[in-house]
């Protein structure tokens, strides 16, 4: 196995991604377009706080076959409304689920909640159906990662979080990626302060190539800064698996379900009351039906692949002026933690 071309999740063929954010606003929309017609998708939610639009729709007993997109959002019920957006560019372009003479373009969304981030919530219009536009746009198969798109004004415990993905290449080449907005409750660095939890995926140096921490055994987590500073309601890892592998809704349901594990080997404690984490699959279907050996293990790998995203999403984010808490980076030229 290896990362893809990019390390994205534009690897896999006919996948393109567009972010849109506001750094006044400190929050944003990332829209995952199907370049090829629709995609077959599902999703899991395994936190207790979601916020979500048609993913009633993904179920592997509704009568939809495909969707068109899927949109990542900041602001929390308020971000719903960027799907609206990406719908209507997508009705534009004559796309959507026929219905007789009438196409309805079906784009699942997912939330976060980053409304008291520091950044200007005093809008008098919501923002968020002209940031999906945008995002739909400017969609290809490069992106930013980091402080873009969902992830703009994302915070985890203990840092600043951001928008991340990751690919891998399998063999016979079949290819799995993710795509993740990291505002979580918990933590994606280990308690002290200087590693990913993630850091036993790590292909290369994609996030700093810090290495596993060194300290043994269960170490207590830090007090963590997120909740000092702003509130411990505040969270939700929203995010996005795919491959080219051909799947049906249920295959794509059995992958985001296995691709939690992904999210909780990278972030810690995950999947409590306060977060809304969510995974979506899709399937392009472009590499054709896995080999018996490979689609057992497509779970797997794309657990695989969201746990170095999230970590990439942390170690590529940015400062900005107003932020609630520092970049991982900025930590690292400081003494560890109080309490370490």
């Amino acid at each position: 196995m290896k990362a893809g071309r990019r390390n994205l999740i534009t690897d896999v063929p006919g996948l393109a991604v567009g972010n849109a954010q506001d750094h006044a606003l400190k929050s944003g929309v990332t829209v995952l377009l199907s370049e090829d017609g629709p995609m077959t998708a599902s999703y899991a939610v395994l936190g207790g706080a979601p916020g979500t639009r048609d993913t009633d729709l993904l179920e592997p007993d509704k009568t939809v076959p495909g969707i068109d997109a899927l949109v990542l959002s900041g602001g929390s019920a308020f971000g719903l409304a960027a799907a609206q957006g990406v719908m209507d560019a997508l009705a534009r372009q004559g796309r959507g689920f026929a219905v007789h003479s009438a196409r309805v373009p079906i784009v699942p969304a997912a939330i976060l909640f980053d409304l008291l981030n520091h950044g200007d919530k005093s809008w008098s219009e919501n923002p968020y159906p002209a940031l999906g536009k945008t995002a739909l746009e400017g969609a290809g198969r490069e992106f930013g990662i980091g402080t873009a798109g969902a992830g703009t004004g994302a915070t985890d415990a203990q840092h600043k979080g951001g928008l991340g993905s990751a690919s891998l290449v399998l063999d016979r080449g079949i290819t799995v990626g993710a795509l993740v907005a990291v505002n979580a409750m918990g933590s994606v660095a280990t308690p002290s302060g200087r590693h990913f939890w993630a850091a036993p995926f790590e292909i290369g140096d994609e996030f700093g190539a810090l290495g596993p921490d060194p300290q043994v055994g269960l170490q207590p987590m830090p007090p963590s800064r997120k909740a000092t500073s702003m509130a411990a309601h505040g969270n939700t890892t929203i995010a996005v698996v795919a491959t080219d592998a051909a799947l049906d809704k249920a295959g794509c349901k059995r992958m985001a379900t296995a691709a939690h594990d992904g999210l909780a080997r990278a972030i810690v404690p995950a999947h409590t009351p306060h977060d809304g984490d969510l995974v979506f699959a899709v399937s392009t279907g472009t590499g054709g039906a896995p080999p018996d050996d490979i689609a057992p293990l497509l779970g797997h790998n794309a657990a695989i692949c969201l746990s170095r995203a999230i970590a990439r999403a942390i170690w590529e984010a940015t400062p900005c002026p107003g932020d609630p808490l520092p970049t991982f980076r900025q930590t690292l030229a400081e003494k560890p933690f109080e309490g370490f």
